[in-house]
């Protein structure tokens, strides 16, 4: 499979391009603000280094959320254009997901919490669990304080959230600290693309679990007085 992949849901930005079986060409770098300036410029030196044209590709993949509304926009805006004038299928990725792979790559774990820092004093985060090649979710996405994030006995916790929250997250679980990249958004795609979660250009659209970006000016004043809650 020829494959594009790039994630901007969190404070980096991630893009790999796979031809074939060959090693996948990546940029790690910056992103944020940033990534809506820099990732059609990386999308571009990243295939011709692949030596690939967009017709040829044979999915587009993104991280589709949760994370910043800035960050998802992005993606989704560019997965949008480029699947339309290539003609190519779009694969949306949850985010999540994303940290789980990640997390099973780097550290071996395939019970894994993915928590991402959602801002705002607040975390997401889903359980996921790897078993014959594959990965479940069990339950939904959740958007709360740090504190009310559970990890069962014998899971990990992994993602991008310890040090905004180093005290108020479980600490006795094994951790990772990962972010949700496109190379685990390229080992993702070919299962999810047999399982027909492809979808056309016009459905690449964001995850979106919170329907709120900022606070009132009362409610930080609040925030600011309240205590944090004990787990």
């Amino acid at each position: 499979m020829n494959l594009l992949a790039f994630d901007t849901s969190t404070e980096a930005l991630s893009v790999a391009v796979r031809r074939g079986a060959a090693q996948p060409c990546v940029h790690e770098g910056a992103g944020g603000a940033r990534a809506s300036t820099t990732l059609i410029p990386v999308i571009q030196e990243l295939l011709a280094r692949a030596g690939l044209r967009l017709g040829e590709l044979d999915a587009i993949v993104f991280g589709r959320g949760p994370g910043s509304f800035t960050g998802l926009r992005t993606a989704c805006s560019v997965a949008q254009r480029l699947a339309f004038g290539a003609g190519t299928p779009a694969l949306p990725v949850d985010t999540l997901l994303a940290v789980a792979e990640e997390a099973r790559f780097a550290a071996g774990f395939e019970r894994v919490v993915a928590v991402l820092d959602a801002r705002m004093d607040e975390v997401y985060w889903g359980a996921y669990v790897h078993e014959h090649g594959a990965w479940r979710r069990e339950g939904g996405i959740g958007l709360g304080r740090p504190e009310s994030v559970a990890v069962p006995a014998g899971w990990a916790l992994a993602g991008n959230a310890f040090a905004a929250y180093p005290a108020r997250l479980p600490a006795d679980a094994p951790r990772a600290q990962v972010l949700p990249t496109a190379s685990a958004l390229l080992r993702l795609a070919p299962a999810m693309l047999d399982a027909g979660l492809a979808v056309p250009a016009a459905g690449a659209l964001p995850l979106y679990i919170r329907d709120k970006v900022a606070q009132t000016t009362a409610e930080r004043a609040a925030a600011r007085v309240e205590p944090n809650p004990r787990p």
